[in-house]
């Protein structure tokens, strides 16, 4: 295996410093090989310093600017420090680059999300699930947003994806509950809130939920 190769088989072992050795030897070798800073950027990333971390990813862009990696990861270095405007700018970047994969559409939905854009990020989590059936978290925040636009029976389906995936996803239980509620379906709201609070017997707001069913 060469250095990339190996660098790449330590990073999914979590053996972080010995990955580094190999990006770095590689850039070392090749320095014109814009994948090489990527996947330091990332070690860096993974271990914290993200201010490094999006330097490599700029000089990956400078050195081959369709380069799509480069600009998802520093998408997702802004999105963690809360720069949703950047981050938006650099996923969208990606996409131009040919970087269509169900990662970067689901980011780019939640940084729309993060942005109050909730509507806007509807078509971006639909197309995370298509390349991506089993991403109970892409179906929980579809689900999430076709609520909060009033789609509730759209926004039904998608929980109950969500659960199929993961059947302890107690939040997607919990919204189920709400959207039973909305639409006076009283029984299966209790039956989705103490389901929620089964899996998490201190979530709060679906023990407020029930509370308010049951108290009509």
């Amino acid at each position: 295996m060469d250095n990339s190769q190996l660098g790449i088989q330590y990073m999914q072992e979590g053996k972080w410093e010995e990955a580094a050795k190999f990006f770095m030897e590689e850039i070392e070798k090749n320095p014109n090989n814009a994948v090489s800073y990527v996947n330091f950027g990332n070690v860096l990333s993974a271990l914290g310093d993200e201010t490094r971390a999006l330097s490599f990813y700029q000089k990956a862009i400078e050195i081959d600017d369709t380069t799509a990696a480069a600009y998802y990861s520093a998408g997702a270095v802004y999105y963690e420090k809360e720069n949703l405007e950047s981050a938006k700018t650099m996923f969208e970047q990606a996409l131009a680059k040919g970087l269509e994969t169900s990662d970067n559409f689901f980011m780019l939905g939640l940084t729309y999300v993060g942005l109050e854009k909730g509507k806007l990020a509807i078509p971006y989590f639909q197309r995370a699930v298509e390349l991506n059936n089993q991403d109970a978290e892409a179906y929980f925040q579809l689900g999430l947003c076709l609520a909060q636009s009033d789609y509730i029976e759209e926004a039904i389906a998608q929980f109950q994806s969500c659960i199929t995936i993961d059947a302890n996803h107690a939040d997607a239980y919990y919204n189920l509950g709400v959207a039973y509620g909305f639409k006076e379906e009283t029984e299966k709201a209790i039956e989705m809130f103490d389901k929620s609070l089964e899996i998490q017997p201190d979530h709060l707001l679906a023990g407020y939920g029930k509370q308010i069913i049951e108290g009509k």
